[in-house]
């Protein structure tokens, strides 16, 4: 059965997915969305108002140096692709949630902010995405020792009905989601490539029929493996998630110390490591920085795995600040992105957010350079210094929104055709 997708998540999927074909209109990033977001909530729109004809005439307004308006109509009018895409997804088993859908896991939207990704590709059940538990992450390459470590956490957490939620790479993160699902548990896996294959793999059938599996990711559902894609996929896997276990990393490479690393500076999660006489130098060097040990002799005895973890846990406070996760934020900004506020059913956060004020000021820049004016003359109309008014022109001016004419020198708005692009958009809407 087809998915029927609320209007803000088809405009969402418009701007940002990928369809399939190269295009020479290449969707939003996830950074360049968050940013379009951020002028949504000034313009008092939701995504989904996008769809509308008369969008056309706000978006020529947008002030951007890569968010132009041809380049959003261009996406908005891709309604054929996302209309084949949508029936080969549900033809498999596939849906797709946005960041204003009620199933987007909260508690990934609040630890990343303008990091959450606009979309999730998925398959199984939803409501397993809001209830947290283990995070299980390790190497690909592994030997028994590790394997017999992976298993009896995710053993331990099923009995005690804690989920687990891992990667989905070979090696680590497969043994502690097959094993908890082995014993009866349920699991969460965060893909960085393969959807569509691997929600008809026969090793997750039983349960994803039984509801006892869900596996998303932001990436489209046919991408082969991208080392960048599995490097972004690991903040979500985190901040899914109540603790963290790093079974086996190398020492400043690969994945898994990626992950940790990020973890460590953003406090998302309380981290464990396993330790132990065979643990690699990477584990040892975790655990030097702050995380917590884990030991398997502590493990094996052990009656309930949730009051161990908080036990320890607690041992060691974890200082999250919102200066301190407002930074980190900012680091990332390149891979995350944000809806804006819930009032446009984009965001519930928007406190977090910094505005630009030249998003909000642009628009009536725009309106007096109708007729072509000197500095002078326009910071008198706007009543603002001369200095501030000259970073914004000459952002104007690197945008091709206006142009400096001289003798004497003055500005004037750069006219664009948007009355055709209107009208192809109409075609496509209705």
């Amino acid at each position: 059965m087809e998915q029927q997708l609320s209007a803000d998540t088809q405009a969402i999927l418009l701007l940002c997915g990928h369809f399939g074909k190269k295009s020479d209109i290449k969707p939003l990033t996830v950074s360049e969305y968050a940013r379009l977001a951020q002028w949504l909530q000034i313009q008092e729109m939701r995504p989904g108002d996008l769809l509308d004809t008369s969008s056309a005439v706000k978006i020529k307004h947008i002030a951007d140096k890569t968010i132009t308006a041809g380049r959003l109509l261009a996406l908005l009018m891709r309604g054929g692709a996302l209309a084949l895409a949508i029936e080969a997804w549900s033809n498999k088993g596939l849906w797709v949630i946005s960041r204003s859908d009620s199933a987007y896991p909260m508690r990934l939207k609040k630890q990343l902010g303008q990091a959450a990704p606009p979309i999730f590709y998925g398959v199984g059940e939803q409501a397993l995405l809001q209830k947290g538990g283990v995070a299980v992450v390790g190497s690909r390459d592994v030997d028994q020792q590790i394997i017999d470590f992976t298993k009896l956490v995710a053993k331990k957490a099923a009995q005690q009905r804690m989920q687990i939620i891992s990667g989905g790479a070979r090696g680590v993160d497969t043994e502690a989601v097959l094993t908890a699902l082995i014993h009866g548990g349920t699991a969460v896996g965060v893909l960085a490539d393969s959807l569509v294959r691997a929600a008809v793999a026969s090793k997750y059938r039983d349960a994803l029929r039984e509801e006892r599996l869900v596996l998303i990711s932001p990436f489209d559902p046919n991408t082969g493996f991208n080392v960048g894609n599995a490097m972004a996929r690991n903040k979500y896997v985190y901040t899914l998630s109540d603790w963290a276990v790093v079974v086996n990393s190398a020492y400043k490479e690969g994945g898994t110390w990626a992950g940790a690393q990020e973890n460590l500076k953003a406090e998302w999660v309380p981290l464990f490591v396993r330790q132990d006489k065979s643990m690699p130098v990477g584990n040892q060097e975790l655990l030097n920085q702050g995380a917590i040990a884990l030991e398997q002799n502590r493990l094996q005895d052990l009656t309930d795995l949730r009051e161990q973890l908080s036990q320890l846990a607690d041992t060691k406070p974890q200082q999250v600040t919102e200066s301190k996760s407002a930074d980190y934020r900012h680091d990332v900004e390149t891979s995350g992105c944000t809806s804006v506020s819930e009032q446009a059913e984009i965001d519930d956060d928007v406190s977090e957010k910094t505005i630009d004020l030249f998003n909000v000021v642009w628009p009536t820049i725009e309106q007096q350079l109708v007729t072509d004016k000197t500095e002078q003359a326009l910071a008198e109309c706007l009543n603002i210094e001369i200095k501030q008014l000259r970073l914004w022109l000459k952002r104007g001016l690197d945008m091709g929104r206006i142009k400096k004419l001289k003798k004497p020198v003055r500005y004037v708005i750069v006219e664009q055709d948007y009355e055709t692009q209107a009208k192809e958009q109409q075609s496509l809407f209705g």
